[in-house]
């Protein structure tokens, strides 16, 4: 049994969601169900079979006194509260029922009315925990190395900086940094990958990701209620909270929507028998069927379970959506804006090419420089000491190193200066470079690392930072769709237009400062209204706030860009853009399809009722329950579809 101190001290095990759930005949209101209609049957057979209809009657009423307390209880306090809702209508019509004769239809309405409010919310919470149910997958209890012992160990017992113990099969219980062993992890729970991850010592690793085959020792580095994945569930239960502007609409529509229609059933009644003479039972009782069939119920369910179906289907796809009102801006889109390093690019640079020059050969180029820049811990140098490991090149011994900001570095290798670093560097030591060779590289977008010695240039290595095999695709789509592609980047204008030509990107603004992407954001957005961005969520995060929708790449691990962006990529993986314009799409054309399914088929029985066609049970099962169901239904399809089906 759980103990109460864990309770208090993780958000997550304040929740239902570890709690084991009764079995669904078990629960309270299936026995009501049941109970109910087993009283309603024999009632019904009394009253028809027998006629012992004082029987009869008294049965009809304890249907209603069983199934119908909370439904009447919710009525009566729906008018204290001066906001007349669904459980009025039904308990008048119940009670309306029983005053002309028919106790077995107002027995009836409620019975099926608790049913349908039973299955509504059955499948409405199976929408709510599909992405909560994640947090099942994390174990309660972990092994822990403590004092040469291996203990097994509740997760909130366990601090930040203790090692824990994951065997093949098992999943990965907190998150942290491997310090041993080597394995391949799935990530599917946290980043929608299909295929899993390798990790070695210094990888990060997730609560609730699977080790697939290696013996793993981690270091913990968050507690159990600061995981990754608790707070993934945290922000799509507060999203699922949230109202997007249609459930706004729809929610203020209704308070207004029941008293017209009490209004309406009130003049059905009065109208016909004062102005044309008409029986009072036959027009009190199509009244009642008019108030039945006009229950605003599935109006009121269309949008938000729509919405939840689609946030927490974003979720298992990687995909974190801070509420519903983005879902429902992205379909709109008219202009996509990329940061470009770290987003289109992987934001680490990679050598491309070595021009040996003077008679020096490549590898020995890659030597001095991959020797002189161990000592450096700039982005270039890791790209250089990188390559020279993949080339599997020994560092030379460097002495009297020298690091110059904003120019170079310098150093001696075998008694010989040795020199590397830009253009100014070396015209500062008067050595002369080629201008020819260098300027061909740059017009490529490349960045160049000249090499030399005491008397000239002896190789030049180009960097570049890799462009992202989604990048290409990601774009292509977009434009596929009509929308238009923006790149700001702080690069210069040479970089910048190599990435934007291969990519085909529509504009890009090369050079600017934060407060200068700020400006170009708000510039696009007064011309084409809707614009999303996408960036790291921490360097452009000016530039996000003014956008339409902003996106964060990478979220996995980043605090900052969970809380600080509308929509979280959880992996770097552009390509979930096209596929949140997909459910966007998907999801707001479900949200139309459930609105005017509702307020057509509303409207068809409103009508159908006055002339007397339509009883009061079908107003329930068909104008009421069935119809709450086929939205239902007909939102959970956002669920089940995937990112290659949008």
């Amino acid at each position: 049994m759980r103990d109460n101190n864990h309770e208090k001290s993780c958000s997550t095990c304040a929740t239902d969601i570890f709690e084991e759930k009764k079995p669904l005949w078990k629960q309270k209101k299936i026995l009501i169900i049941l109970i109910s209609g087993i009283i309603l049957g024999i009632g019904l057979y009394l009253e028809f079979l027998t006629e012992q209809h004082l029987s009869a009657q008294i049965l009809f009423l304890a249907v209603v006194i069983v199934s119908g307390y909370s439904i009447i209880m919710k009525g009566i306090l729906s008018v204290w509260k001066r906001q007349l809702d669904m459980n009025f209508l039904m308990s008048i019509a119940a009670i309306g029922a029983f005053l002309i004769g028919h106790g077995e239809e107002g027995a009836a309405v409620i019975l099926l009315f608790f049913l349908a409010e039973f299955l509504e919310d059955y499948a409405a919470d199976r929408a709510r925990k599909s992405i909560s149910s994640l947090l099942k997958l994390v174990p309660e209890t972990a092994t822990v190395k403590r004092k040469g012992k291996e203990n097994n160990v509740h997760v909130h017992e366990i601090g930040v900086g203790e090692i824990i113990i994951v065997k093949p099969g098992d999943r990965i219980p907190l998150d942290g940094a491997v310090v041993s062993g080597f394995s391949s992890v799935n990530q599917a729970p946290i980043t929608g990958e299909s295929m899993p991850v390798s990790k070695t010592k210094g990888s990060e690793v997730f609560a609730g990701t699977i080790n697939e085959e290696g013996y793993l020792e981690i270091k913990v580095t968050k507690r159990s209620d600061e995981t990754t994945i608790s707070k993934i569930i945290k922000f799509v239960e507060q999203a699922q909270k949230q109202k997007s502007k249609t459930e706004a609409f729809i929610d203020k529509f209704a308070i207004y929507y029941t008293p017209v229609v009490i209004i309406l059933a009130f003049l059905t009644l009065v109208i016909p028998i004062l102005a044309f003479n008409q029986p009072f039972g036959t027009w009190f009782y199509r009244a009642l069927v008019l108030l039945v069939v006009s229950c605003p119920c599935a109006l009121a369910i269309s949008t938000p379970i729509s919405m939840v179906s689609g946030i927490t289907s974003a979720a298992r796809n990687g995909v974190l959506i801070k509420a519903g009102n983005y879902i429902e801006e992205i379909k709109n889109v008219k202009v996509v804006v990329f940061d470009k390093t770290g987003t289109l690019t992987e934001g680490k640079p990679e050598v491309t090419d070595i021009v040996a020059l003077n008679k020096y050969p490549e590898n020995e180029i890659l030597k001095i420089a991959a020797s002189l820049e161990s000592k450096s811990k700039h982005p270039i140098a890791e790209a250089i000491i990188r390559n020279s490991g993949l080339r599997k090149i020994k560092f030379a011994k460097v002495s009297e190193f020298k690091s110059i900001a904003g120019r170079g570095i310098k150093g001696k290798i075998r008694n010989k200066w040795f020199y590397i670093g830009n253009k100014t560097f070396f015209k500062e030591n008067k050595i002369g470079y080629p201008d020819k060779e260098i300027n061909k590289l740059e017009n490529d977008g490349k960045t160049t690392v000249l090499v030399g010695n005491s008397n000239q240039i002896i190789g030049i290595i180009a960097q570049m930072d890799k462009i992202r095999g989604a990048s290409y695709s990601t774009v292509k789509e977009l434009k596929e769709k009509g929308i238009k592609t923006v790149m700001l980047t702080g690069d210069n204008e040479e970089v910048a237009r190599a990435v934007s030509k291969k990519l085909a990107i529509d504009e890009c603004y090369p050079k600017l400062l934060p407060e200068e992407k700020v400006e170009i954001v708000e510039k696009l957005t007064r011309e084409y209204e809707h614009v999303v961005m996408i960036g790291d969520g921490v360097n452009d995060a000016p530039a996000l706030a003014k956008a339409h929708v902003s996106i964060a790449m990478g979220a996995i691990g980043s605090d900052v860009a969970i809380e600080t962006a509308d929509i979280a990529l959880m992996h770097d993986d552009l390509s979930k853009v096209n596929y949140l314009i997909g459910l966007s799409r998907k999801t707001m054309s479900v949200v139309k399809q459930n609105v005017s399914a509702s307020i057509l088929i509303k409207c068809s029985f409103a009508i159908l009722a006055f002339p007397g066609i339509i009883p009061l049970w079908m107003a329930v099962v068909v104008g009421d329950m069935g119809l709450s169901l086929a939205v239902i239904l007909n939102a959970l399809r956002i669920g089940r579809k995937n990112k290659k089906q949008f």
